[in-house]
């Protein structure tokens, strides 16, 4: 026990030797903030920095050029743990999912693992997986293989509550594309079909449909091509709807309701429609094992773990689609106040503030010291799988 406490001891000190790097690095992230799929600048600074420090890199991976895998082996044999890294930015509003201190927390684990950990066995990965926000890296790199060989994967999400153990909807995505018949909107309009009347008659549709669904489903959506001009009748008309309920199977037969609502919609005009589905996001599976581990060196830090709320406040991520091929873990550490949600400004904001660094510190420790764990005790690993194979055979989520 002596040589296990001293052991996360040093492992702390080295995630704190690294503040003022690990900090300016997540702060020059979210200075320089970049969409899926064309994370460059962000990717080029990880792979600078865990090339210095010793790690193997390759990129890129999975046909994606903004994924990267970064490898250190301690000794032949043993398990391979991976640390997660996400780095996409949201369009109007930068990091307002904290990516920034997600690939810091990564980056500074992983480093404090390979100056210290004392091992003869066993590999460390640190996976850079793109376009979380909505483009599905993880679920490509998944198909690819990226992660056939992976014993578990751990990253954290900063957020309002701290928390092990959470949930998120399945979700998957459809582009709706109307097309009908231009016309002149005042001298001719009977000879034009309105591609938008379609358009809005499917969100119509859908309100209507709303109370006639599960609890816990969320069905949202915007138009993205409305028409050119007000005096044309709009030709073309585009919407986009993200269809999300705690279980996929669901997500599937509430993704064919959306669809018979945009037919009739555009039935009903004389339009047509068209779909484009999206990758479909997974519920996530929580390890409780792994879960437990990191709740409890984040309270050996004085951060306080709490339960989920009973009720709401999950979203979506291709995470699920991950924790439904191998053990893994998706914490959160507070960084804002309760109540205040991600994708906002001041969510963004805070991913650059003092508590956002306190997050991303309480989380690289806590990462590192879980999988050092995770690589030294063949008995915790297990413990890990025996955990995934019950919930996976029970078809358990949370």
């Amino acid at each position: 026990m002596t040589a296990i406490v001293e052991a996360q001891a040093v492992l702390t000190s080295a995630v704190l030797a690294q503040d003022d790097d690990l900090r300016a690095f997540a702060l020059d992230l979210h200075a320089h903030p970049e969409l899926a799929f064309d994370e460059h600048r962000s990717v080029a600074a990880l792979t600078r920095a865990l090339r210095a420090a010793g790690f193997a890199v390759e990129t890129p991976v999975a046909g994606l050029d903004t994924a990267f895998v970064a490898r250190h082996r301690f000794g032949p044999g043993g398990p391979r743990i991976a640390l997660l890294a996400e780095y996409d930015a949201l369009p109007g509003i930068g990091h307002a999912c904290g990516h920034n201190l997600i690939s810091a927390a990564a980056l500074g684990a992983a480093r404090a693992l390979k100056s210290v950990l004392e091992t003869d066995t066993g590999e460390l990965l640190v996976i850079g997986t793109p376009a979380e926000e909505g483009g599905g890296g993880k679920i490509i790199m998944l198909e690819q293989g990226v992660f056939d060989d992976v014993d578990a994967a751990l990253m954290f999400h900063p957020g309002a509550r701290t928390m092990t153990v959470r949930g998120s909807l399945a979700a998957t995505r459809i582009t709706m594309r109307f097309h009908g018949k231009a016309a002149h909107a005042a001298a001719a309009p009977h000879l034009g079909i309105n591609a938008l009347d379609a358009c809005i008659g499917t969100f119509n549709a859908i309100n209507a449909l709303r109370q006639h669904v599960r609890d816990e489903t969320r069905i949202h959506g915007i138009i993205s091509h409305g028409g050119d001009a007000a005096n044309i009748t709009p030709a073309y008309a585009e919407a986009k709807f993200s269809v999300r309920h705690r279980r996929f199977a669901y997500v599937q037969e509430l993704k064919e309701r959306v669809m018979t609502c945009a037919r009739g919609a555009a039935s009903a005009v004389g339009a047509t429609v068209e779909f484009e589905e999206g990758l479909a996001y997974a519920e996530r599976r929580v390890n409780h094992v792994l879960a437990e581990r990191f709740g409890a060196h984040l309270e050996a830090q004085g951060e306080r773990v709490l339960p989920p709320p009973e009720v709401g406040g999950v979203g979506s991520s291709d995470f699920g689609n991950l924790s439904q091929h191998l053990p893994a873990l998706h914490p959160y550490v507070a960084m804002v106040p309760e109540g205040t949600s991600a994708h906002t400004p001041e969510f963004a904001a805070a991913a650059a503030s003092e508590s956002g660094m306190r997050a991303m510190r309480l989380a690289a420790t806590a990462l590192a010291q879980t999988v050092a764990e995770l690589l030294t005790s063949p008995s915790l690993l297990e413990a890990v799988r025996d955990d995934f194979r019950s919930a996976h055979s029970s078809g358990g989520t949370a």
